[in-house]
């Protein structure tokens, strides 16, 4: 999984004749919609177009670090090619934007957005590049984007490159989600440049040269919210237009076929994303995911998790924790609030879309399928969660809130205590003592000395009241266990086991990273020989940097 490419770079990319045949590049997106007519690669404002074209800036010294095997066979690759020399030097040219292959047309999209509930105007891909989009033998439909590839006329102030640290970060979590179940974009590979890139990790002054790195991302569309909302922002209904018609066309095709009129279109697709993106935020509770960035221009009109930044997994169970340094003061994009701000950024896309509608009800609408799909969902996750057959709200609405209170108690990793819950036996005759109760449960706490006799009592009167539940769900036991690790992961992407992957890769040792990805590719199995990997987190990663607090920098 890892190869050096030691041949020369010139001072362009270069355009290939042949070769890596399996991609059958389309670019419905650069064909049919408005093209920004400069191609000087300058920061500017740029009006009236969805995208400019602009190619990857060649790396020096590019080396594959990892590829995801899934990725790169739905992508029509043979997985017997990576075992060649020639193929990896090829591969690794290519997903470096050292060498764009003919049908590719490498372009930066338009967009703006809000950030941290401020509209920001003009951001667009700064730091991304889209190669192109291919449509596999199954008729799919694959964008390929560069991250870290070069500047754009959206870099604002930035360089367009990208650090390894958050590389290996994106790369990992792509893949990880996608394992376990989550909507997202994939990422293909991840290729050091032999460049260095200097970065100030949490703005404070201490910049320093860091290791650049590229992930190729991989999903059916990168638009976002934000691609609507630059154009609306604007007062510009005619490329607005182009673009609702050309995402309905290609990422919605049953609403353009069902739909009887534009207007009714528009709002169709509206109430999809609502759906989406609402089932996204309940994935994101379920295995306690926390985005940490989450401004419109970060929101995927697919309802796909995109752009991997100051992400975080939720391992001491604090509704209230975020990741991103940038938010610690007002917690905007913490855990528990994530449900809340999706619907609020729904709110913006639809205002953004209503110049074209021009009634609002059938937004609201759409804003109401967006709550309901969550609290349906939700209780359907939860029941799942909780190993029942199904959500009775005049129960199960009171044992879940309680259950959020006891998981506060003491520190408790959330991981751990739902997959150790599945070993909890149904009520016996004899109510078992709060001991037994908490014995079941103990490797997922991280204090004991902080359950006191009062916290363990509080514990095991859920505890008993969960198991007069299940008793009564009249579930055969070994199904019930088996359909909670079904839903609730042994494995996830760790903060600790991430960091301790980028340290190692930051002296040039990879094997951390494919060791990292394999074991993410089966969450929910026992893996009794990487036990260690579902270990909850040490001492020393309590406050280090990449383990508790992480930044935007990347």
């Amino acid at each position: 999984m890892t190869s050096s490419d030691r041949s020369s770079v010139g001072s362009s990319p270069r355009r290939s004749v042949g070769g890596f045949e399996g991609l059958k590049f389309d670019n419905r997106f650069t064909r049919q919609l408005p093209a920004d007519p400069e191609i000087s690669n300058e920061r500017r404002q740029v009006t009236g177009a969805c995208f400019s074209r602009v190619p990857p800036t060649p790396v020096a010294a590019p080396k594959l670090v990892a590829y995801s095997r899934e990725v790169a066979e739905s992508m029509g690759m043979d997985l017997a090619d990576f075992s060649s020399p020639e193929f990896v030097r090829r591969f690794t040219k290519i997903f470096a934007g050292n060498e764009i292959l003919k049908g590719m047309d490498p372009y930066a999209m338009c967009y703006g957005g809000h950030q941290f509930g401020n509209w920001a105007g003009q951001l667009g891909d700064g730091r991304a590049i889209n190669l192109g989009e291919t449509v596999n033998d199954r008729g799919e439909r694959l964008a390929l984007q560069l991250k870290g590839a070069g500047a754009t006329p959206y870099s604002r102030s930035g360089d367009g490159l990208a650090v390894l640290r958050s590389s290996v970060r994106e790369f990992l979590c792509s893949e990880a989600m996608f394992h376990l179940g989550v909507p997202t974009t994939r990422a293909l590979s991840l290729v050091t440049t032999g460049e260095k890139v200097m970065r100030d990790m949490f703005y404070n002054g201490n910049a320093a040269y860091e290791a650049g790195a590229i992930v190729c991302r991989v999903a059916p569309s990168f638009t976002r919210f934000g691609n609507f909302q630059i154009f609306a922002s604007r007062g510009d209904n005619k490329t607005l237009i182009q673009l609702l018609d050309y995402t309905i066309a290609t990422d919605f095709p049953k609403i353009d076929a069902l739909s009887k009129s534009k207007t009714e279109k528009y709002t169709l697709m509206f109430h999809e994303v609502c759906r989406t993106t609402s089932d996204l935020m309940v994935h994101w509770m379920r295995v306690g995911f926390v985005h940490g960035v989450m401004n419109t221009d970060n929101m995927s009109i697919l309802g796909l998790t995109i752009d991997y930044g100051p992400y975080g997994w939720l391992e001491d169970f604090d509704p209230m924790w975020t990741p991103n340094t940038t938010d610690a003061q007002g917690r905007r994009y913490c855990f528990g609030n994530q449900p809340g701000i999706a619907q609020w950024n729904l709110l913006q896309l639809a205002n953004a879309i209503y110049p074209v509608v021009g009634d609002a009800k059938p937004l609201q609408e759409g804003l109401e399928i967006a709550a309901e799909t969550y609290k349906s969902s939700w209780q359907t996750m939860m029941a799942a969660k909780l190993g029942l057959q199904s959500f009775d709200e005049s129960t199960d609405e009171t044992l879940t809130d309680r259950l959020a209170e006891v998981l506060q108690l003491a520190e408790t990793d959330m991981t751990i205590f739902y997959r150790k819950l599945a070993n909890v036996p149904a009520l016996q005759t004899t109510p078992p003592s709060a001991d037994d109760c908490i014995a079941v449960l103990i490797d997922a706490y991280y204090l004991p000395e902080q359950l006191t006799p009062e916290v363990k009592t509080q514990i095991a009167d859920w505890v008993r009241d969960y198991q007069k539940r299940i008793s009564r769900d009249a579930s055969d036991e070994d199904q019930r266990k088996r359909r909670m690790n079904e839903v609730n992961p042994k494995y996830v992407l760790r903060n600790y086991l991430a960091q301790l992957a980028i340290d190692k890769a930051e002296t040039g040792e990879f094997s951390a990273v494919a060791d990292l990805l394999e074991v993410l590719r089966n969450p929910y199995a026992e893996q009794p020989s990487r036990e260690s990997f579902a270990e909850k987190r040490p001492q020393w990663a309590r406050n280090r940097p990449g383990c508790s607090t992480l930044s935007c920098s990347s």
